[in-house]
């Protein structure tokens, strides 16, 4: 019987989890999988599906996620403790408007965080200050360690414009609320914090 790492979904009384393992569970950015997680019970009308439909994960894939649940407690504390000291320097710059990360104490959802999570990952956001749509993509476009992308949960760290208005009854003022998403990966926390400074100062 294993134990769930930063969160356990069960404890809190779901019944099934579902789990895109293609990405901190594979931690390599190298397969494509997923997983759901419950009692036996829970799971049977899933199973039947599967069995119905053909719905199998080659035996070479499964061998990949195993290899990466192997090292994924390991790898979710460097992540952890890189993006906190990523996010900390971040909410200190005038150019962010704010820092969107429940791991950090002064994010309003912290306290919902701390009571179901025993860690965090290294995906979390940052609002700009008011800039125009150059300047935005400017931004992205000028950062040299973060690949565009948005399959985070690897190695490497990644960045990609998040643009929620699609989701959004209330629409923002033009140039507002230029969001960006940022994975901090495995590298140096000191290069990365280095090569955001450099983009940050265009802004």
């Amino acid at each position: 019987m294993g134990h769930a790492v930063l969160l356990d979904a069960h404890a809190l009384g779901i019944d099934i989890s579902i789990h895109a393992a293609t990405k901190y569970i594979g931690g390599h950015s190298d397969i494509m999988l997923g997983l759901t997680t419950g009692s036996y019970e829970a799971l049977a009308s899933t199973r039947d599906w599967c069995v119905r439909f053909g719905s199998t994960v080659a035996p070479d894939v499964c061998w990949l996620g195993l290899r990466g649940m192997r090292t994924l407690s390991v790898r979710l504390e460097r992540h952890q403790a890189s993006a906190l000291r990523v996010a900390r320097w971040l909410a200190d710059q005038p150019q962010v408007e704010r820092v969107l990360y429940p791991a950090l104490p002064s994010d309003p959802d912290h306290a919902l965080w701390r009571s179901q999570f025993s860690g965090a990952c290294g995906l979390f956001s940052i609002e700009l200050r008011r800039c125009d749509e150059a300047t935005y993509a400017g931004f992205i476009e000028s950062l040299t360690l973060f690949g565009l992308g948005a399959s985070w949960g690897g190695f490497e760290s990644l960045v990609m414009p998040a643009i929620p208005q699609a989701r959004r009854s209330l629409q923002p003022q033009p140039d507002d609320g230029r969001l960006v998403r940022l994975h901090i990966g495995l590298e140096d926390p000191d290069d990365l914090i280095a090569d955001l400074g450099a983009a940050l100062r265009r802004l």
